[in-house]
């Protein structure tokens, strides 16, 4: 029996997809309220304004370096590229520090996600842009590791999403043509990635995808729960 619906296995030839690729947050997991919670310790730390768990909730998807600047910038993104390596470095230490401590405190699996990945009987990698400092104590926390053959963090490769290099990397990792795989994300980030590999892309529509509505950003499909795509 398929694992998919019909519309899904289409993006993929017409069978299961022979690869899953699954981001994390904002996809598998709502990790906003601790993110939120590491910026506004840093930004305090360094004599600021907390920016709160709307404005964070915009700045996530491209890193933790990212998103350090984007706080320090107030989500100017021009003002965010200027600033000096060493002040981004510093205002790390803070971040990482505070968001080592609350990492798992209010992260929480999204609706339908646990039965998603207690469903699935392809193989699944995880691509996401956070560092793996952070991936890997969350992963042991909701009890995941053996869910993802492998997980390529945002600090393993040359490139992170939007670039294709991560999709690529899985594909050849797991001997699959990118055809044969199926990316599913929050993000246009999530989206360009596969598209510029030559996968295909699903959209969830409850993510972050910097405040923008997802369902313009070019999914191949939009869903409002993974569960929604499975044919069981």
């Amino acid at each position: 029996m398929p694992l998919f619906r019909e519309d899904v296995r289409a993006l993929t030839g017409g069978e299961d997809p022979a690869l899953l690729l699954l981001d994390l947050d904002g996809t598998l997991i709502d990790s906003v309220p601790d993110l939120a919670s590491a910026c506004d310790f840093m930004l305090t730390e360094l004599g600021r304004a907390p920016a709160g768990i709307e404005k964070v909730s915009h700045w996530i998807g491209n890193g933790a370096d990212k998103l350090v600047r984007r706080a320090l910038a107030d989500g100017c993104e021009q003002a965010a590229e200027e600033l000096p390596d060493a002040e981004v470095g510093a205002a790390r230490i803070h971040f990482d520090r505070a968001y080592l401590r609350v990492l798992t405190e209010a992260t929480g699996a999204f609706p339908g996600v646990e039965a998603f990945l207690q469903a699935l009987t392809i193989p699944a990698i995880l691509i996401t842009n956070k560092p793996r400092l952070f991936t890997l104590p969350l992963l042991r926390s909701l009890g995941w590791q053996d869910h993802f053959v492998k997980v390529i963090c945002g600090d393993d490769l040359k490139e992170k999403k939007p670039s294709p290099v991560p999709v690529q990397f899985a594909c050849e990792w797991q001997r699959t043509v990118p055809e044969r795989a199926l990316m599913i994300g929050d993000s246009v980030n999530d989206i360009r990635a596969a598209h510029a590999a030559g996968a295909a892309a699903i959209a969830v529509s409850y993510g972050y995808n910097h405040g923008h509505s997802i369902h313009s950003a070019g999914a191949d499909l939009v869903c409002d729960q993974l569960q929604e795509l499975l044919e069981i």
